[in-house]
Formats: structure tokens, sequence, C-alpha cells
């Protein structure tokens, strides 16, 4: 699967069939996908969400920035997360005790 499948289909239809999981999350995410097959999403998942929407959001609480082939790792592998971080290969921005919340979301999807 690649981000955009993800962020165009899979994920919106888990939020509008689990939105009470989706807002259980309670934070705001700014995936900021690089290469090709890659984008920019903003992920709500606050009382006022779920939605997803294709760009960035300036009140994002957690950014988190990729490759896309290194993204597609993280689906498949979600333990692969810390390696990938400490390799540099993934960037979190704002608060990084969201982005543990991450986990829950792709299980939605």
């Amino acid at each position: 699967m690649d981000a955009q499948e993800l962020f165009s289909q899979k994920i919106p239809a888990a939020l509008q069939n689990n939105p009470d999981k989706a807002k259980e999350i309670g934070a705001i995410y700014q995936f900021n996908i690089e290469g090709e097959g890659g984008g920019k999403w903003t992920v709500d998942l606050t009382s006022t969400g779920p939605s997803v929407k294709t760009g960035e959001a300036s009140n994002a609480m957690c950014t988190i920035t990729i490759q896309h082939e290194d993204f597609k790792t993280l689906l498949t592998n979600p333990n692969a997360g810390m390696q990938l971080y400490f390799q540099g290969k993934l960037k979190i921005a704002g608060d990084p005790m969201l982005a543990t919340k991450l986990q829950k979301l792709f299980a939605l999807a």
C-alpha cells in the first residue's frame, strides 16, 4: 500500500466507520511523505474531526516527515519505527508521544 491510497481511501473510510475510536487518539497530525508517491496530509483526530485533508496544517500537534519508501516499510512493519527514527529517516516534530499513538490509527485502516 502506498501513501496516496492510504490517505485518500483507507484512512478516510476507517475514520468514517470508527469515528469514536479515532477521536480517542485526540490529536492533529501532519504527514509529510517525501519522494515519488508521497504528499502532504493533515489527519484531525480531535473532537472536531475525524478527517483527512490534503495539505499542511498550521495547528498540527505532531508532524511526521519520512521518505515514501521508508513509510511503506513502517506500514508493513510498525516495529521499524524506532529503528527508522534513530537512523534519522523518520523525523518527528511537536509532541513525540503522539507519534506512539499512530499505530492505533493505522490499525483502523
